[in-house]
């Protein structure tokens, strides 16, 4: 989790869902729908709230996708980052780049499998975090996420050696979404002599929303997360704990 997109992606898609039907689905909407696991892709989404509500007759995909596009970016998604006037403006970051120079230095290779598409996810990543050509599969790239291609790909590269060999490390991917938690355990099936941890942290719009979160969080469990934690920047003493041997005898 890199950034709160609770004011863009997810804003973009319930104004999106209000565009068409004057309906505007609020967050424990968003939630129940993405908690499914099958509704990463945001366009989807809208378009399945829509069908949901029983708007009819649904709008054309690409019809919806540049009404997204019109909220989220406010410009052309290929253009200058500086002209976009959209939702994607109002994006806080969660963590500094200085947790990248710290997985680094941990030994630790790291990558990015993002359901967003290029221009926002490089323009997160290159520009805002200032990371030089990270690793990074995003939406176009592979299928959408729970399927593991992407996951797959990226750790394969990361690893630099086959995965499910002797000499592979750990695979570790951290989500936000019932989806995120999903990818990791399809990637298992399609590689079980592979280690993988699935981590999950709750979206920011429910940090302090107590029974909110908790429930959120034990969805993810449920889903089959090997570790909730409380925010990004707490993932590699999490890997830590989650990676080290066990005692003898334990």
């Amino acid at each position: 989790m890199i950034r709160d997109v609770a004011g863009s992606y997810r804003r973009a898609l319930a104004e999106t869902v209000r565009h068409y039907c004057g309906w505007l689905p609020d967050a424990a909407t968003v939630d129940a729908l993405k908690s499914e696991g099958c509704w990463n892709n945001d366009w989807d989404a809208s378009l399945e709230l829509l069908r949901r509500h029983g708007h009819r007759p649904l709008p054309d995909r690409d019809a919806l996708i540049a009404v997204f596009s019109r909220f989220y970016f406010g410009g052309d998604p290929l253009g200058d980052p500086s002209q976009w006037r959209g939702f994607i403006g109002q994006e806080p970051l969660l963590v500094e780049p200085r947790l990248f120079e710290r997985l680094s230095q941990a030994g630790v290779a790291w990558g990015f499998v993002s359901g967003a598409e290029p221009p926002s996810a490089r323009y997160v990543l290159e520009e805002r975090l200032g990371l030089a050509a990270p690793p990074l599969v995003a939406m176009g790239d592979a299928p959408d996420k729970p399927n593991p291609t992407g996951l797959l790909r990226l750790a394969q590269t990361l690893a630099g050696t086959e995965l499910g060999s002797p000499a592979s490390p750990p695979v570790a991917y951290l989500g936000d979404t019932v989806a995120d938690v999903l990818t990791v355990v399809r990637a298992r099936q399609a590689q079980p002599q592979q280690r993988f941890l699935a981590l999950g942290v709750a979206p920011p719009h429910l940090h302090g929303a107590g029974q909110g979160r908790r429930a959120y969080e034990e969805t993810l469990r449920a889903s089959g997360a090997d570790g909730v934690i409380a925010s990004t920047n707490s993932v590699l003493a999490s890997l830590e704990r989650l990676i080290a041997p066990s005692p003898p005898g334990s």
